[in-house]
């Protein structure tokens, strides 16, 4: 996480080391997520695997952003 308290929520997801060409994973109200983009090339089958991680933890995901900016109002977009 960094300094986009003012983008919906999401998660940058990248295979090795974080860069800057890191594949966004947009959360949705209703529990899910989506791919926003694909910048870090992540390999089909393997981006399926983390959309599924991503579902299967979004309460804790949630919480960590809501603790990372201090604040309970969390953005969607959708």
């Amino acid at each position: 996480m960094s300094n986009e308290i003012y983008e919906p929520i999401h998660v940058h997801v990248s295979k090795g080391n974080p860069c800057a060409n890191a594949t966004k994973v947009w959360l949705t109200k209703g529990g899910g997520c989506f791919i926003a983009n694909n910048n870090g090339r992540i390999p089909e089958t393997d981006l399926r695997k983390i959309l599924r991680l991503i579902k299967n933890h979004y309460f804790y995901i949630v919480s960590r952003w809501k603790d990372y900016y201090g604040t309970d109002q969390i953005k969607f977009y959708c």
